[in-house]
């Protein structure tokens, strides 16, 4: 089978899964709405498997394929159409989304196994994978935005998934607005990219885009911007990413899938599939790429103060991502996307472990409650150091080699992007000292209560569930969490997911090692063939100096959270003291929702307020609606009093009416 028919297989899976969870889920016992939906995602990642086969036995010039199942709408110039684009990119995304989602199910076969919405969650899981893989694939502007909507909807129905909450529900919300917010520039930027080509296939775009456009043009610019905007708001980016922290509120695997192989990569992708629209308005690509830099260490910064555990990782998302849109936004494609895989892999990873450790804590999230649990939970543990060396970029593990891909393409390209290198190497310590500050803070120390009687062999419950973030009482029924924790080191299919993944954390950059392979590169090589930028390489010497360099720039993380958090713990409340102000700054996280409710929030309440005093109270309801009815009524008051029931005051009535007719001509005529 050619690479198009896998690629509506993959899409079809999770779709059929969706389907057949919704419809039959009074028929689906126990744990079997959990298996049929890690089943339906597991044979997607098997067609996308082979679309890459199929893919690879064709020459380069030769990967990049359409196919269509019918034409939505080809009138007055628009040619949306139902397709598909399978390239390398598309590919290589689907690989990470459907592998990585695979394993996120199988963990939440036991995570949830206690939830009364047990079934709703695997199928709202089945149909987040298949809007997200819908979205990578699409083959034009209609298909794409139609993706990226039901990745909003989809990310709402997840985040507010236990709807009694109230902490939830406001979350899910925040999430839908900034991306509607996001979604209104997509489009937007679709119009102005379609006014001009008179096209929404990718194809026909990428090959007008240097003929229509003059370079770095008014219209061209505006349109990457507004694209831009659709992705800053799906992948989290500043000042677009508050809703992010707040998703925290779905359960702990929601928050892997969205953090780590979907939704947040979204705008990643956005940006390497327009790159060559991009690099024709350069301005647009520096202003993203500076967004990114900016969210990296603001987000950064944050997460050195952050005590809810989900939290942290959360930030480290947000600061990871401004990574990647750093290197889409530069040229370093395939540094980027190398990023986006193995972080994947490390960040799915913490989540889970994450959520192993909630669950030991019987839903407590703050690390301030937290400590000891290393002898308790050994295998968490050790998944936590996997993911968070991952993550710090400590040789030899996957995010050493992907990050530090990324910085060295920043040095090596020059014209003043070396500055956005040393951010980089910033935001590179910063990441190790909070990472490690999580772990030295959740498994070092004294036990506490909850890890010495799991050392003993009981799992902690909570006497009375209450919401981790208020403090609130809360049921165990639909619409709140179940009533049990489970643990990985008690739980088959989340020691599986989270093993695996330890396992492509400490591998995963083998791919892409400078001198030795360059599998990533040399496989997205076609989709980037027309780029001028992707073709800038990196010599090996330099390569190496670089990673040498970020190796020992996350050892002196690791060293400074060690001193920190283990060796002298006085001394993180003596910073906390006197770098006060810089302390209240960070843990109110900069001020955004603040900002944004007294620039966006406030401005629009008081005009609504306005329209409902003014516009709808005295012109709508006083002036139309109510003069209008003032009027029947007067006339409807005048006919009433008119019907006396007396013959003699309708014989005058009638008399003076043709004696007024009669005038009338008689005045007309003379």
């Amino acid at each position: 089978m050619s690479p198009t028919t896998f690629g509506w297989l993959i899409l079809l899976c999770p779709l059929l899964g969706t389907v057949a969870i919704g419809f039959g889920y009074r028929r689906l016992p126990g744990r079997w709405a959990g298996w049929l939906g890690t089943a339906a995602i597991a044979l997607a990642f098997a067609f996308a498997v082979c679309a890459l086969i199929s893919m690879l036995g064709r020459g380069g010039q030769h990967r990049e394929l359409t196919s269509t199942l019918w034409s939505y709408d080809a009138s007055a110039g628009v040619d949306a159409k139902l397709s598909i684009l399978v390239d390398p990119l598309s590919v290589f995304m689907a690989l990470v989304v459907s592998g990585v989602s695979t394993l996120i199910h199988l963990y939440s076969v036991a995570y949830m196994d206690s939830d009364r919405g047990y079934r709703r969650y695997f199928a709202y899981l089945n149909y987040f994978v298949f809007s997200m893989l819908l979205l990578v694939l699409a083959g034009n502007f209609v298909l794409l935005i139609v993706g990226w909507a039901f990745v909003g909807a989809a990310s709402y129905l997840l985040i507010s998934f236990w709807y009694r909450r109230t902490t939830a529900t406001r979350a899910g919300l925040k999430a839908f607005v900034i991306n509607v917010v996001g979604d209104v520039g997509l489009v937007l930027g679709t119009f102005l990219i379609f006014r001009h080509t008179g096209t929404v296939d990718f194809l026909k775009t990428f090959h007008a885009v240097r003929h229509v456009f003059p370079h770095n043009g008014t219209d061209l610019v505006a349109a990457c911007l507004l694209l831009g905007v659709g992705a800053f708001a799906k992948s989290a980016q500043v000042p677009l990413h508050t809703w992010l922290p707040d998703a925290m509120e779905g359960p702990t695997p929601v928050s892997a899938l969205i953090h780590a192989a979907t939704m947040v990569t979204a705008g990643v992708y956005l940006i390497a599939r327009m790159h060559p629209l991009f690099e024709h308005a350069p301005t647009a690509a520096d202003v993203t790429a500076i967004g990114g830099c900016l969210t990296l260490l603001i987000a950064a910064t944050t997460a050195l103060v952050v005590t809810d555990l989900k939290r942290v990782i959360a930030y480290s998302t947000m600061s990871q991502i401004g990574y990647m849109i750093m290197a889409v936004s530069v040229g370093a494609y395939s540094a980027g996307l190398f990023h986006l895989m193995t972080h994947a892999f490390f960040k799915a990873l913490l989540f889970m472990a994450a959520g192993s450790l909630i669950g030991a804590m019987a839903g407590v999230q703050s690390l301030d409650r937290m400590s000891g649990f290393r002898k308790a939970m050994p295998f968490t543990f050790g998944c936590f150091i996997v993911g968070g060396l991952a993550l710090s970029g400590l040789p030899p593990f996957s995010g050493w080699l992907s990050k530090d891909d990324i910085i060295g393409y920043l040095d090596h390209r020059g014209g003043g992007f070396e500055v956005l290198g040393v951010l980089g190497y910033t935001g590179a310590l910063l990441t190790a000292v909070y990472t490690f500050r999580m772990i030295f803070r959740a498994f070092l120390g004294e036990p506490c209560e909850e890890a010495r009687e799991l050392e003993h062999g009981h799992l902690a419950h909570a006497e009375v569930p209450r919401n981790p973030l208020t403090g609130e009482e809360e049921d165990t029924d639909v619409g709140f969490p179940g009533p049990a924790h489970h643990i990985a080191e008690r739980e088959h299919p989340m020691k599986l997911a989270m093993a695996t993944l330890a396992a492509l954390a400490i591998v995963g950059g083998v791919l892409q090692i400078p001198g030795i392979d360059d599998a990533v590169t040399g496989f997205l090589k076609p989709t980037f063939a027309d780029s001028q930028l992707a073709h800038v390489q990196v010599r090996t010497g330099p390569s190496w100096i670089g990673l040498v360099i970020g190796g020992w720039i996350a050892f002196l993380g690791i060293a400074i959270a060690y001193r920190i958090w283990v060796e002298d713990r006085a001394l993180a409340t003596m910073l906390r003291e006197r770098l006060s102000p810089i302390y209240r700054l960070l843990v109110n996280k900069w001020y955004f929702d603040e900002l944004i409710d007294l620039l966006v929030v406030a401005p629009v309440q008081w005009l609504g307020r306005l329209a409902e005093l003014v516009l709808e109270r005295i012109v709508i309801a006083g002036a139309l609606t109510g003069g209008t009815v003032g009027v029947v009524r007067a006339g409807s008051a005048a006919v009433r009093r008119a019907q006396t029931g007396f013959l003699r005051y309708y014989a005058a009535a009638m008399i003076v009416c043709l004696s007024a007719v009669a005038l009338y001509f008689l005045i007309s005529s003379s």
